[in-house]
């Protein structure tokens, strides 16, 4: 269950100016309050600024390049491109103008869904050739080249979506997956297939559901350097149990039999070939005797000498590196990663990078900390260390042995970039402001940074910067000046405050909170949110967004809390959900709710409480564990009971239901259904392909059974994804039309 983003999971967020000093705190206006509707939250353009997304820099570093959302439609994204010796931007290729609107296929719907896009149109992503001369362009399920010097060449043009597009090393040849097989042709020329067609169960070159769901892996080839062989994966699911998932829409419905491997089933079963780009000389990957394992990730090695196999076993606490031999397929064992402690697991990471000499750089918890090591001949060194964590390698620059990445090493809400030198990783080098939450990728040989920062008072700016961290040139500034779309709103911003609480154990727990202005004697509503699941971390000092803000307007108390279990904190503060889930997590919630109560500013009959997802989850266990505490609660597309959610993910956490039972019993939300005493609202898309909508038809039937009250707001067509320009207003509506229905008001 890979979350949406705190914005995504709630709502759903250029020009090159001269440097400027950063705005840290709204400016000023002479404006009287304006309160923000939800309408306005939603609509175009975007309160936060501009979005831009994927910015990546040509092969030479001349050009900079990104997705840039439109002012009138903050979702629909054209390429552009700008040049570092001129300061001129060009639009490279405008999505609408060159766009047919042809329908994605169902496949590249689900894919996009996965890969949490579902909701942006035009180009959501782009890869430049290896010349730098262009860039390829999916757009409307077909392929384009786009030059720099304004020609546009259409690639394809079928009925059926080109998936998972990509260029070759060298960029002469173009990839993609059409029709479960993979394609392969040179640049301009006619694309053939180079897999078999093997039946409706069996896919070449695409990455399996849960790989593309639970692990960050979206694709299923790779090319090898110099273009000489490629490796495909292929997986056959005809042994994945059948979920017939009914897409109830406004005006019909469809039904689609979705492969979907529920918790104790089988999974797909996963092969890997190494063949020439031509298909021939085939050859499998010997992965093991054992097939129920994780394909997790592949690599190339620099020379395309090897190819590097990560293998996950089913428990998820064993990964093995295989170092495969691309001519016969045979493979070693070159290390094995395991849980740092028993009852835990291994978190998967892309944050490893081998190098021309043969070492590799790699991330792992095996002190208790996500830190990075070296492994060279056989041994390995400790590059980092401490209590705190490395969120990203944002690069490495292997000409000077000098290693960049992203970490708390400062500060665990407001995540810095760092560098240091291999030859003496202790001297650790701050490059970003601490004032801001920080992140940044870097070009393929790390000279250049791109790094985007954000704190309460400054939404998302992005800029480029040189290894020791100073500013080159802006991205975006976003300076929220007179003409910032958020600036009508300026005067009636309120700040966040942030503070910690101990949880049952002593562990302090994180909290934010925004508050209205507070009037003496006065007690406030709190909308108290939450996902509770482990993962992402809610708490930051990064920008928050409009919602936020929007609720504050309406007169509620904002207030979140990052229980155990969640991410950035280490194994111990993760560890405690291990079999366990929707306990610790509860009580932690919990203790933010009592800590709201004590507060003299806090109507302690009021807090409501909502989730989305896991928070939707969460919110029915927290209101059966405590029947009467919290003022209402809102349940957004709720997995109600484990055995209804996929492999990869649940069994992370809590094995399969035929080997604990009893765990699964205790985490489901089914039971003690009838306990629910106070208001609920329960919300689901009902064509949703993630957290499929059984679950929520089972606790609606078993409320109905036990004649619970209860209500809902389902919305027919949409997934997991439950947001738009209209749909995302008409849902916080609801919601706050439900709690003012129930008494959850402000004061007079």
């Amino acid at each position: 269950m890979r979350p949406l983003k705190l914005t995504a999971a709630l709502a759903l967020g250029t020009c090159l100016a001269a440097p400027l000093a950063a705005q840290t705190t709204p400016q000023s206006t002479e404006t009287a309050p304006m309160e923000l509707s939800f309408e306005r939250v939603f609509a175009s353009p975007d309160l936060d600024g501009p979005s831009p997304r994927k910015v990546k820099l040509s092969p030479d570093g001349r050009y900079l390049t990104l997705l840039r959302n439109r002012e009138e439609d903050r979702q629909r994204y054209d390429l552009w491109a700008y040049d570092r010796e001129s300061a001129a931007w060009t639009m490279l290729v405008d999505s609408e103008a060159l766009g047919t609107g042809r329908e994605l296929s169902e496949d590249e719907k689900m894919q996009r869904e996965r890969a949490r896009v579902g909701n942006l149109a035009g180009i959501i992503d782009y890869q430049w050739t290896e010349d730098g001369t262009g860039v390829l362009v999916p757009l409307d399920g077909d392929l384009y080249l786009a030059r720099l010097g304004g020609e546009v060449v259409r690639l394809t043009d079928t009925e059926e979506s080109e998936l998972n597009p990509a260029l070759s090393s060298t960029g002469t040849h173009v990839s993609f997956v059409r029709d479960r097989r993979l394609w392969v042709g040179e640049v301009g020329g006619e694309a053939r297939p180079v897999t078999p067609q093997e039946g409706e169960a069996i896919r070449w070159g695409e990455a399996e559901f849960v790989a593309q769901e639970e692990m960050g892996r979206m694709t299923g080839y790779w090319w090898s350097p110099e273009d000489r062989r490629i490796a495909v994966e292929r997986f056959d699911e005809s042994m994945v149990g059948v979920v017939t998932r009914a897409a109830i829409g406004a005006t019909g419905t469809k039904v689609f039999d979705q492969r979907y491997p529920v918790a104790g089933s089988a999974n797909a079963e996963v092969a890997l070939y190494v063949m020439d780009p031509d298909g021939q000389n085939r050859v499998q990957v010997d992965l093991g005797e054992d097939t129920d394992i994780y394909l997790a990730r592949v690599d190339w090695a620099p020379d395309g000498s090897a190819l590097y196999v990560q293998r996950q076993n089913r428990e998820q606490t064993v990964l093995d590196m295989l170092k495969v031999d691309p001519t016969t397929g045979t493979s070693e064992v070159l290390f094995t990663e395991r849980a740092a402690v028993d009852d835990y697991w291994i978190n998967l990471s892309d944050d490893y990078k081998w190098l021309d000499d043969g070492s590799l750089i790699w991330w792992s918890e095996r002190d208790g900390y996500g830190h990075l090591y070296r492994y060279a001949d056989g041994a390995w060194t400790q590059l980092t260390r401490g209590e705190w964590v490395v969120t990203k390698l944002v690069g490495v620059d292997q000409d000077a042995g000098r290693v960049f990445f992203q970490g708390t090493k400062d500060d665990v809400l407001a995540q810095q970039v760092y560098a240091f030198d291999l030859a003496d990783p202790s001297q650790i080098t701050l490059l970003t402001d601490p004032a801001y939450a920080n992140s940044a990728s870097m070009d393929d040989k790390a000279q250049t940074l791109v790094v985007s920062r954000s704190n309460d008072n400054t939404p998302p700016q992005s800029y480029i910067a040189d290894q020791q961290g100073q500013r080159l040139a802006w991205i975006e500034e976003n300076a929220l000046d007179g003409t910032h779309p958020y600036a009508p709103f300026l005067a009636s911003h309120r700040p966040v405050q942030y503070g910690t609480l101990p949880a049952e154990d002593g562990t302090p727990l994180y909290w934010e909170m925004v508050t209205p202005e507070l009037e003496p004697g006065k007690r406030y509503p709190v909308y108290f949110y939450h996902y509770g699941g482990p993962g992402p971390q809610i708490v930051n000092k990064g920008w928050n967004g409009a919602l936020q803000q929007a609720v504050v307007d309406r007169g509620y108390i904002w207030f979140a809390l990052d229980n155990r279990g969640s991410a950035n904190r280490g194994v111990a503060f993760e560890q405690p959900i291990y079999r366990a889930m929707g306990g610790v997590e509860v009580r932690d919630q919990k203790a933010g709710a009592e800590y709201l109560k004590a507060l003299d500013f806090v109507d302690p009959a009021k807090i409501a409480i909502d989730g989305w997802s896991y928070g939707g989850y969460m919110t029915l266990k927290q209101l059966q564990a405590d029947p009467g505490y919290y003022a209402a609660g809102i349940s957004g597309a709720p997995v109600t009971r484990w055995e209804l959610y996929d492999t990869h993910y649940t069994e992370r956490y809590m094995g399969t239901p035929q080997a604990g039972g009893a765990a699964y019993a205790a985490t489901s939300a089914i039971p003690d259904a009838a306990k629910i005493v106070d208001p609920l609202l329960i919300i689901h898309g009902m064509a949703d392909d993630n957290v499929v909508f059984e679950n929520a038809t089972e606790i609606i039937s078993a409320m109905q059974e036990a004649n619970v009250p209860f209500e809902m707001m389902l919305y027919p067509g949409y997934t997991h994804r439950v947001s738009g320009e209209r749909i995302s207003p008409h849902r916080y509506n609801t919601i706050f039309r439900f709690l003012e229905s129930h008494g959850v008001t402000p004061p007079e």
